[in-house]
């Protein structure tokens, strides 16, 4: 069954899900690294709009210390299923026979990029969970070149993200492509980020987060968070990035 433009607006409002499948997808095209230019570009696998799925939890929510079952099944059900919804209508819509233009056209692009990064960053918040809090050897170096040592990091990040308390946002340990260093950014909504560089470490600070079970104890949540970190799951990114970094010839 068919939804009109008014139904998908009103289920990306509402945070409905949206009933309508496309056939047809866009194409992304990605040079390889190393090939001259002259190589012909190597298609993407194909991408559908609107069929992005949900991601599911990979840790035991009941095993998590300081942190309650009921908190993080919720957070993960209902806050990122609700982004991937959410993501998945605007797709729709810009994707229909008639796309909208004007006003209407930007609007969806704003919510198209604030849903396409709360999904994203949802998805690397629950990846780096489910660990023991303790820092891999690579990773370690590398904090300890751009912050001194282990400790100050902590001390960074953990004020970064207890400046967000109360408000919304997260909290993002990134390796900087333009400069090669690791830097903590605090981003006060789904749409600020770093323009060129790869998440390695993030922490959601919106208070959906938390809240049930730290109440406004914004402090006592991001305790609890560095001591569930899976540092191997952040390592596995910081090596990605220093191997795309290296590819960029940066």
């Amino acid at each position: 069954m068919e939804q009109t433009r008014r139904d998908l607006l009103k289920s990306i409002a509402m945070g409905g899900a949206a009933a309508v499948a496309l056939a047809a997808g866009g194409r992304l095209l990605a040079q390889e690294p190393g090939k001259p230019s002259a190589t012909p570009p190597k298609l993407a696998p194909p991408w559908t709009p609107g069929q992005h799925k949900n991601v599911a939890l990979g840790f035991d929510v009941k095993k998590l210390e300081g942190r309650s079952a009921k908190l993080l099944t919720s957070h993960h059900d209902k806050n990122y299923a609700g982004a991937v919804r959410k993501l998945n209508a605007v797709e729709l819509l810009l994707a229909a026979d008639k796309p909208p233009s004007g006003f209407e056209l930007g609007a969806l692009k704003s919510k198209e990029l604030a849903f396409t990064n709360s999904v994203i960053f949802h998805e690397l918040y629950f990846g780096n969970l489910g660990g023991d809090g303790k820092a891999k050897a690579e990773t370690l170096r590398a904090i300890q070149r751009d912050f001194g040592d282990m400790k100050r990091f902590e001390l960074e990040f953990r004020n970064a993200g207890k400046s967000l308390g109360g408000g919304s946002g997260w909290t993002v340990l990134s390796l900087n492509f333009a400069t090669n260093q690791l830097r903590v950014h605090n981003s006060a909504g789904h749409t600020q980020s770093l323009n060129f560089g790869r998440p390695l470490l993030v922490l959601d600070m919106y208070e959906h987060a938390y809240h049930m079970d730290y109440g406004p104890n914004a402090g006592g949540y991001i305790d609890a968070f560095m001591k569930n970190v899976d540092w191997g799951v952040v390592e596995r990114r910081l090596l990605g990035a220093q191997k795309a970094l290296a590819a960029l010839g940066a």
